[in-house]
């Protein structure tokens, strides 16, 4: 009996240790996508378990979580770091994208179904109806349209088979979407976002496969050029600053 109740102590702390590692680790995730904590600095131990209220074991495993990511450096010296962004490489991943998703949107057109294509039909309504911005006047994040949006491209490949490649396409959208946040606020993109998304809406839901992936393909390379362009903003406005 007591080495029952020992080893019944033992796993519920092993879960409870596992419950606040994944909660910081989701924490930590979407303050780093979203800029919170900006690319190359520091992630100090002592620092980061006060901020977000957790032991030092749930956050290690968290950073470390982060680290096979690629969202944060580990180094044996100088400890935890958020990843930089490395603005030459954003082609690069644009490309790598494109390739990948072009790949499972063929295949997820290929087996749509009603439920996949009433659910793009409500989320293109939804995106239709909320502003992209909190603000008119200059650019505020907003978290409802950012996680339609992200729906919406998920939904485009919910029906490829392959749960690899959509791990791989979820990955190359989440490094994407860290580029597109640092950047984002330094001017506002005059481009019809919502008629991007409704063309390959409809090239999806008529089965149009080589139309779905030229709209997909033009609306990456347009996002990547805007967010380039926003980031080259920012560096003159520091450099005037400076």
């Amino acid at each position: 009996m007591v080495r029952k109740a020992a080893l019944a102590e033992v796993s519920a702390s092993g879960a409870a240790l596992a419950t606040r590692a994944s909660a910081v680790y989701e924490q930590l995730r979407s303050d780093i996508s979203h800029g919170v904590l900006e690319p190359g600095s520091k992630l100090r131990v002592e620092a980061i378990c006060k901020r977000y209220d957790v032991g030092a074991s749930p956050l290690r495993e968290a950073l470390s979580r982060l680290s096979a990511e690629g969202l944060v450096d580990r180094n044996d010296l100088r400890g935890f770091s958020v990843a930089p962004l490395h603005w030459d490489e954003l082609p690069i991943l644009t490309r790598n994208r494109v390739q990948l998703e072009s790949i499972a949107l063929r295949e997820s057109i290929e087996r749509r179904d009603t439920a996949m294509e009433d659910q793009l039909v409500l989320l293109v309504h939804r995106l239709s109806r909320t502003p992209r911005s909190l603000s008119t006047d200059r650019f505020v994040t907003n978290p409802a349209w950012e996680a339609l949006h992200r729906d919406f491209h998920r939904t485009l490949l919910s029906r490829c088979p392959s749960r690899w490649l959509r791990g791989f396409c979820d990955d190359l959208a989440d490094q994407s979407y860290r580029y597109r946040q640092v950047a984002a606020g330094q001017a506002f993109s005059k481009r019809d976002e919502h008629a991007e998304h409704v063309a390959i809406f409809e090239a999806v839901i008529d089965g149009r496969g080589d139309d779905a992936v030229r709209s997909l393909e033009a609306h990456y390379t347009r996002t990547a050029e805007v967010v380039g362009d926003q980031a080259r903003l920012a560096q003159r406005a520091m450099a005037a600053a400076g």
